[in-house]
Formats: C-alpha cells, structure tokens, sequence
C-alpha cells in the first residue's frame, strides 16, 4: 500500500470512527432520555470513541481496516446495549432510540453538505466536473485544501450511505425497530419482536445489503443534485 492510499485510509478511518461514535452515542442518549440506563451505565452517552469500540472491536477496528485493505472502503458496526424488558414496556420510545442513530448521521451528512458550501463560497472549494464517493467536491488548490475536500467527501457520502442502510425496515436494522413509531404500542411490540431471532437477523442483513447495492447509486446522485442543483449529475 503506497503512501497516498495509507493517507486516504487514515482520513477514511477518522470519519468512519466520527460518524460511527455519533450514531451509537444518538442511541444511547435517546434510550437514557428514554428511560433506559443500560448504555449510560456502559459509558456509550459519549462522543469518546474508545468505549464504542472496547464494545466492538471487531465492527469498529479489525472489520473496518479490512474492508479498506480489500476494497478501498471502509464499513464496520458498533452496538449500543439496550434493556429489552425496557424495549418491551416503552416499545415508541425504543422506537425514537433506534431512529435517534440514523438521525445522527443525517445531521453529519448535512453538516458536510454546509462545509462544502462554505468552502466554495470562499474560492477553497469548487463543484467536481464528475463526482465519485471520495469526491463529492474538488479543492482549487492541492494541500490542505485537497485533504479538506476529501475529508467532507467522505463525511458527506458515508453518513449518506449509513443512514440510508439503517433506515431500511428489516431486522435487525434501526429502521426495523423505529417503523413502531408509526404502529400502536401493541403493533410496535409485535413488530419489534421479530428482530430478536438470530436467524431472521442474518437473513435481514444479507438481504438488506444486497437490495441497498440497487438502492445506493440512485441516492447518491439524488443527493448530489440536491447538493448542487442545477448539475445534472447522472
């Protein structure tokens, strides 16, 4: 791996890690407001990393730095524990603690989505004559200015992508669980009840990824044209 790619890996990893960090915190600020201590007694109601992945160091270290080796990308989990007799009472509120993760990475994405402008407000960045998940925006100048452009890319593209996957209605999914928000506390108890079987989980995840791989690219350039109206990226 040369040195450019090792630089990109770093830059990749310190957004994954942020924007990870800031979805499993969301969960678990939202299940304290909520009611449910669990994740605050575990230390995740912090934007401290190293609980989150002392927690899953699997999702958050090993799978995320092999995933970029092998692929060029990065993707990785994390968990916030949750008490499911808890979950079972207050199943709307456990609801708007599963919803609270993707909303995160929404407030990430449109954060990156103002940087972006502000940068190309000031002459740093400009709008990229064909964009691509790493370049969402191009620099006017190489330095600083391109590691910055990089840097919103990414924050931009993968906290669209994580919410986006998130918000899928399959177990075990948040947006399996925050569909209760729509239900009557008893559909909502029911509904969540399904993302407890294991079997049922590993079946949602593989097909959840596989339909996401036809979901992703149209939202990409949907979000793209939002971003820039006007551009016509296609």
């Amino acid at each position: 791996m040369n040195a450019e790619l090792l630089g990109l890996g770093v830059m990749w990893y310190v957004v994954f890690l942020f924007s990870l960090t800031c979805h499993e915190a969301s969960h678990a600020l939202a299940a304290k407001l909520g009611g449910d201590l669990t994740a605050f007694h575990g230390g995740q109601v912090t934007l401290n990393p190293i609980p989150h992945m002392r927690r899953e160091p699997f999702g958050t270290i090993v799978f995320p730095l092999l995933s970029y080796a092998v692929g060029g990308w990065m993707i990785g989990w994390g968990s916030a524990p949750y008490d499911p007799r808890w979950q079972y009472r207050y199943p709307r509120r456990a609801a708007g603690m599963a919803l609270a993760g993707p909303l995160a990475n929404v407030a990430l994405l449109m954060m990156a989505a103002v940087a972006i402008h502000i940068g190309i407000a000031t002459g740093m960045f400009s709008e990229p004559s064909s964009a691509r998940f790493t370049q969402v925006v191009a620099s006017t100048s190489a330095g600083f200015p391109e590691a910055l452009a990089t840097f919103f890319s990414i924050l931009f593209s993968l906290n669209l992508l994580l919410a986006a996957f998130n918000l899928l209605p399959i177990p075990p999914l948040d947006g399996h669980t925050a569909v209760g928000l729509l239900l009557s506390e008893d559909g909502a108890r029911r509904f969540a009840a399904l993302g407890h079987n294991q079997s049922l989980a590993v079946i949602g995840l593989l097909v959840g990824w596989r339909i996401f791989g036809y979901l992703f690219h149209p939202m990409f350039l949907l979000a793209l044209n939002v971003l820039y109206p006007g551009a016509s990226y296609h």
